[in-house]
C-alpha cells in the first residue's frame, strides 16, 4: 500500500509540473516562428551569421510594396497585371510552416503603396488612395473600401505613390516629380532648367491628408516637404515622432552637360538620400543635387552649375547619404523584438539597383541596415541581405534575377522583402544557429 501511495504522489507531483510548464510556456500557435525554418540554402540570400531565410512566395504580379496585418497574414500590392481581377493580394498560412498556402484578393488597381494601421489597411494606386477595415482575424471586410484620396497627378514617370501613417491620423502620400531635372526639355542635352520649376505646385513632394476623410484632393491636404525628386522608401520613425524618406536623386549629369562632369562622375553622382522631414521642409530639387565625395550640395548645371558651385544654401541636409543610382524603393524602422539588439530602431533600406553607373559596375540589389538610436543614425550603414540579383560585374536590371523592393515586420519580428523582378516574398528571421 505504501509503494502505491508513494507511486500515486509522484505521478500527481509530474502532472503539476507539467502543467505549470505548459502554463508558463503558454500554447504553440501557428505562424511562429518555433515552427518556421529556413529553406536549406537561406532562400538564396547571403545574411549575416544567426539569420536564416525562406521563400513564402514566388511567381507574383510585380508585388512592390508588403504589409503584414498583428495576424501575421500577409498583404502584397500588385503592380503587374491583376491577379484574377485583384490588385492587392492577402497571403495567409493555414500551416504554421512560415509558407502561406492561401491566396484572397480585393482592390482592381495597381500601384506601389501598401501599409496597415489603426484596424485599417490602406492602398494606393498611382492616382488614388483607397483604405478597409479589417476585422478581429485581420481581414478585410466586404464592402469596406473607402477613397480618400483622389486625382493625384499621374504623368507616367516617378508616378508611384507610397503611403505612410503617423500616430495623429495623418496620412502621407509621395507624389514623385514627372522629371529628371525640371529642363525645358526634359534629359535633352544642354537644355536649361526651367524657374521656377513649375512641377512642385503639385509633384516633387511629401503631400498629408487625413487618414479617415473621404474623397480629398489637393485642395484638402498639405504640401508638407518639397524638393523631393521621388520618394519610393518611406517610413514614420516613432523615437523621433518624424516622416523619414529615402530620395532617388537625379541621373545623367556627364550626359546632359559634358562640359562639366565626366562618365565617371555620371557613375558617383548624386547621393541617394535619407531625409528627417518637418513640415515646410524643402529638399533642394532639382536646383542641386547632394555630392557624395564632398559632402555639400551642389548648384544643378540646368541653373548654373558647374561641378564646382554650391547651392542650396535654404535646403535641408540628408540624415545619411548612399553610393549614386542604386534607387531605394522601401524604408523600415525596426521596432521588433527577435532580432539582436543591434537592429532594435535601426533603418533596413531596400535597394532595387542600379541602371546607369556605367563605366563602373551596377550597385544596390540588396538590403541594408542601419543603425539608430532616439530618432538619429548612430553609424555607417552595411550590407544586410544580399544575393538577389547572382550576376555580379555584369549586372543589370533585366538580367538580375531578383530586385528588392518592399519591407515589412511581422508581428514575431521578421523581416520580410518582397522583389518585383521574379514576383518572389522572402521571410527573413533570426535563429541564432
Amino acid at each position: 500500500m505504501k509503494k502505491i501511495f508513494y507511486y500515486l504522489c509522484m505521478l500527481l507531483i509530474i502532472t503539476a509540473l507539467t502543467s505549470l510548464s505548459a502554463c508558463a510556456s503558454g500554447p504553440v500557435k501557428p505562424g511562429k516562428t518555433g515552427a518556421v525554418v529556413p529553406d536549406a540554402d537561406n532562400a538564396g540570400l547571403k545574411l549575416p551569421a544567426g539569420f536564416g531565410a525562406l521563400k513564402v512566395a514566388d511567381g507574383l504580379s510585380k508585388p512592390r510594396h508588403i504589409a503584414v496585418s498583428p495576424q501575421g497574414d500577409l498583404f502584397v500590392k500588385l503592380n503587374g497585371k491583376l491577379s484574377a481581377g485583384k490588385g492587392v493580394l492577402r497571403l495567409h498560412d493555414t500551416k504554421g510552416d512560415g509558407k502561406p498556402d492561401e491566396t484572397t484578393g480585393f482592390g482592381n488597381y495597381t500601384g506601389t503603396g501598401i501599409t496597415i494601421k489603426n484596424g485599417y489597411l490602406y492602398a494606393s494606386s498611382d492616382q488614388e488612395v483607397f483604405r478597409y477595415k479589417l476585422n478581429d482575424k485581420g481581414e478585410v471586410i466586404d464592402g469596406s473600401e473607402q477613397k480618400i484620396i483622389t486625382g493625384l497627378i499621374n504623368r507616367h514617370q516617378h508616378e508611384s505613390k507610397s503611403v505612410v501613417l503617423d500616430d495623429a491620423g495623418n496620412i502621407y502620400v509621395n507624389i514623385g516629380a514627372y522629371s529628371n531635372s525640371c529642363q525645358e526639355n526634359d534629359r535633352v542635352t544642354g537644355s536649361k532648367g526651367r524657374m521656377p520649376c513649375p512641377i512642385l505646385d503639385s509633384a516633387g513632394g511629401i503631400w498629408q491628408f487625413k487618414a479617415d476623410k473621404l474623397n480629398q484632393t489637393y485642395g484638402d491636404g498639405v504640401r508638407y516637404a518639397t524638393g523631393l525628386r521621388n520618394v519610393v522608401g518611406l517610413d514614420w520613425n516613432k523615437q523621433a515622432n518624424k516622416l523619414f524618406v529615402m530620395q532617388h536623386g537625379r541621373d545623367d549629369l556627364h550626359s546632359l552637360f559634358p562640359a562639366f562632369y565626366t562618365d565617371q562622375d555620371n557613375a558617383e553622382k548624386p547621393a541617394e538620400t535619407m531625409y528627417a522631414l518637418n513640415k515646410g521642409d524643402n529638399a533642394g530639387w532639382p536646383y542641386i543635387y547632394y555630392d557624395p565625395a564632398t559632402n555639400k550640395k551642389m548648384l544643378a548645371p540646368e541653373y548654373g552649375g558647374d561641378g564646382k558651385k554650391e547651392g542650396g544654401k535654404d535646403a535641408i541636409d540628408p540624415a545619411i547619404a548612399f553610393p549614386a543610382h542604386m534607387a531605394p524603393n522601401a524604408l523600415l524602422f525596426y521596432t521588433g523584438n527577435m532580432f539582436p539588439a543591434k537592429y532594435k530602431n535601426g533603418a533596413f533600406i531596400a535597394f532595387h539597383g542600379s541602371w546607369n553607373r556605367a563605366p563602373l559596375p551596377q550597385e544596390g540589389y540588396f538590403v541594408v541596415f542601419v543603425p539608430f538610436e532616439n530618432g538619429k543614425p548612430t553609424g555607417k550603414w552595411e550590407v544586410f541581405a544580399d544575393g538577389f540579383a547572382e550576376k555580379g560585374d555584369a549586372l543589370t536590371p533585366r538580367n538580375a534575377a531578383h530586385r528588392p523592393t518592399g519591407l515589412a515586420q511581422g508581428p514575431d519580428g521578421s523581416l520580410y522583402v518582397s522583389d518585383d523582378q521574379k514576383g518572389t516574398i522572402y521571410r527573413i528571421i533570426y535563429t541564432g544557429k
